[in-house]
């Protein structure tokens, strides 16, 4: 397994909002925001491929490292229930998820290339719902964990968490798994998770229980998040964001009918206007709303 390189403060690409992009300019049809199910025949592998090749590029023009996270945000018991998943078809989703960035790994002819197990919040992204005791959390998310260590993940990123408890879980499950973990947040217009808490407040009570390789920011503009960037040693554990396009909040993202993918150049000069405050920011990439342009704008390439 090799090293993080974004933890010795290496230059590290990462991808963008792969539901959004697929959905909205390749035309792909994902049921309950699910990609996973794209795995399974010649077509949706091509279009996996696809997706992932325009990030290869950009860790190349860059002089950068690159991960990869699995498409599989939605590839848990809930979530795979809804498209018809039982417990052993998603295990073996989340295996074929991991082999898929094998492949793409080894003809990407980079120095570095990490493949990311994508794991997403058990409830809705956007919503904190009740609050999610550890345990249970770390039960429910351990099968998907387990299958990426068994098909040879680097790490386990969580995306899109709304409070600790689960993001305590997902940590548990990862290190009972042999993984590297990170845990990133989202949060509201005002730097707020969902749930309510302050940024910082939410990985300090994850440190404590047990820390994380990392964390990161997801799903929010960067106007968002700038709020959250009070002053506080937690901010040096942020080393990864990955912003959305839009500068809308969730509940207007979640009523939208049309992509509001903003502008990539205006991404960048906010994604700048953040470095000042998080020094150990080293892995950029997009979330809703943003593909390669974006990542690309973020990079400067």
């Amino acid at each position: 397994m090799p090293a993080l390189p974004q933890l010795a403060g290496r230059p590290v690409v990462t991808d963008g909002g792969l539901e959004t992009d697929l959905i909205y300019h390749h035309g792909a049809d994902l049921p309950e925001f699910a990609a996973f199910p794209l795995l399974a025949d010649d077509h949706g592998r091509d279009l996996l491929r696809a997706y992932y090749a325009g990030y290869v590029d950009i860790a190349r023009r860059a002089g950068a490292a690159l991960q990869l996270d699995t498409p599989t945000w939605r590839a848990s018991a809930d979530h795979g229930a809804r498209v018809g998943y039982d417990a052993a078809a998603l295990r073996g989703a989340n295996r074929a998820a991991v082999g898929l960035l094998h492949e793409v790994r080894a003809g990407a002819g980079l120095e570095t290339v990490l493949i990311s197990g994508c794991v997403g919040p058990r409830g809705d992204g956007y919503v904190a719902g009740e609050r999610v005791d550890p345990d249970e959390a770390a039960a429910y998310h351990a099968p998907q964990i387990e299958a990426f260590a068994e098909a040879g993940a680097d790490l386990v990123t969580a995306l899109t968490l709304t409070g600790a408890g689960e993001a305590i879980g997902v940590v548990r499950a990862a290190r009972a798994a042999g993984l590297p973990v990170a845990v990133s947040f989202t949060v509201e217009v005002d730097g707020r998770l969902p749930d309510g808490t302050g940024l910082g407040d939410a990985i300090t009570a994850v440190d404590a229980a047990g820390s994380p390789d990392y964390f990161m920011v997801n799903c929010a503009h960067p106007t968002h998040i700038a709020p959250a960037l009070g002053d506080g040693p937690w901010r040096d554990r942020i080393v990864g964001l990955r912003a959305n396009a839009s500068t809308r909040s969730h509940e207007e993202l979640d009523a939208a009918t049309e992509l509001d993918e903003g502008d990539p150049t205006a991404l960048a000069h906010a994604h700048d206007a953040l470095r000042p405050h998080l020094p150990n920011l080293s892995l950029l990439g997009g979330c809703c709303g943003t593909d390669a342009r974006h990542v690309a704008a973020l990079w400067g390439v």
